[in-house]
């Protein structure tokens, strides 16, 4: 079980290593391209990519070989992120109380990670622009109680000014929804600031191996196209890949899970932090598995589109313009729809000629 390596010396003499060290340095590899990927993912607001991409990073983590701090920030970070990309959509769960919504879970990770944040005021920051937002996303969707629930859960949970929560009880009383404080700090401002702080990370801990090593092999064989470049994009294609995104989104994922060190091998009893979406039977094997068992089978209805969301649609591309699917996706709540499904959803519109 070893492997014969050569090194890189002027005497150029032979080295054997264990072929589970080769392979735990490959694994780190693939962690690292993983990990700037979803990274990529969320700087270009590919939401759908990025889910595609969370599935196997997921995986790959789940490997013993990978431990040490930076495994554990970064697998952190990609909590993080999850939850922010899926900051609107209150229907997803990642903790076993369901009363934690996706940007009150990501300030808990966002606090595990204050560590690795060198300017205390981008912490600060992006700590109260997550207790803004999941304030917004609640009254946004009529929600005025789970948006009071959530202001007395960040008092309780973070540290977080007095004024600004006194400020935001008094916009939720009065239900405005549209506060020139939600315009200013937006969900697209809070994900610009989260970059920041990327930038910084990847910086400090460079993760790029791979992918060098990869453009390196690309830039020395140019005559390999790319599955872009060789493959036409047909109609026919596309609809089968929408069909195959929306089935897989369909099924809510989980990622790791951490609040404890996970490479501690004695046993822990405290929860994890869920990195992915928990699903509604993992949920129930938290709680109560009898109760699921009894609803379980109830098939789920589809949801159609609304007058509310077609105009949600409209004012979106008048705002940012045709393609900016992401970006208004962002903007406005579509319970949970993708990007893909706004695109799609325009198409409609305008062969119905119910948009100009």
């Amino acid at each position: 079980d070893e492997v014969s390596v050569c090194c890189p010396t002027d005497e150029s003499t032979d080295k054997t290593v264990s072929f589970s060290r080769v392979s735990a340095v490959a694994t780190e590899w693939m962690f690292d391209y993983f990990f700037v990927s979803l990274c990529r993912c969320f700087k270009e607001r590919k939401r759908d990519e990025f889910n595609e991409m969370l599935s196997v990073f997921e995986v790959i983590s789940e490997n013993e070989s990978l431990k040490g701090t930076t495994i554990h920030e970064k697998t952190l970070i990609c909590a993080l992120l999850v939850r922010v990309i899926d900051g609107k959509c209150l229907d997803e769960l990642f903790d076993k109380d369901r009363s934690i919504m996706p940007l009150m879970s990501a300030a808990k990770v966002w606090l595990e990670l204050k560590d690795t944040v060198s300017d205390e005021s981008l912490f600060k920051s992006i700590t109260n622009h997550l207790l803004i937002q999941s304030v917004a996303v609640c009254l946004e969707k009529g929600q005025t109680i789970s948006a009071t629930c959530s202001i007395e859960w960040f008092k309780k949970h973070v540290d977080i000014p007095r004024s600004l929560a006194r400020n935001l009880s008094t916009i939720v009383q009065k239900k405005e929804t549209y506060h020139s404080l939600f315009n200013n700090f937006s969900l697209n401002r809070l994900m610009e600031t989260i970059q920041t702080f990327l930038d910084s990370y990847l910086k400090k801990h460079p993760s790029d191996y791979l992918l060098k090593a990869a453009t390196k092999v690309a830039q020395s064989a140019p005559e390999i196209q790319s599955s872009e470049e060789a493959e036409p994009q047909d109609d026919t294609f596309s609809k089968s890949s929408r069909t195959s995104v929306q089935k897989k989104k369909r099924r809510k994922r989980n990622l790791l899970s951490t609040l404890t060190d996970v490479w501690t091998p004695e046993p822990v009893a405290e929860p994890f932090v869920c990195i992915r979406r928990l699903s509604k039977h993992e949920l129930s094997q938290m709680t109560s598995p009898a109760k699921f068992a009894e609803t379980s089978t109830a098939p789920m209805k589809r949801r159609k589109w609304t007058s509310k969301l077609d105009k949600f649609l409209e004012q979106g591309v008048r705002r940012h313009g045709v393609g900016k699917w992401a970006q208004i996706l962002n903007d406005y709540d579509f319970e949970g729809r993708t990007s893909m499904m706004l695109k799609d959803r325009w198409r409609v519109l305008i062969k119905s000629h119910q948009v100009g």
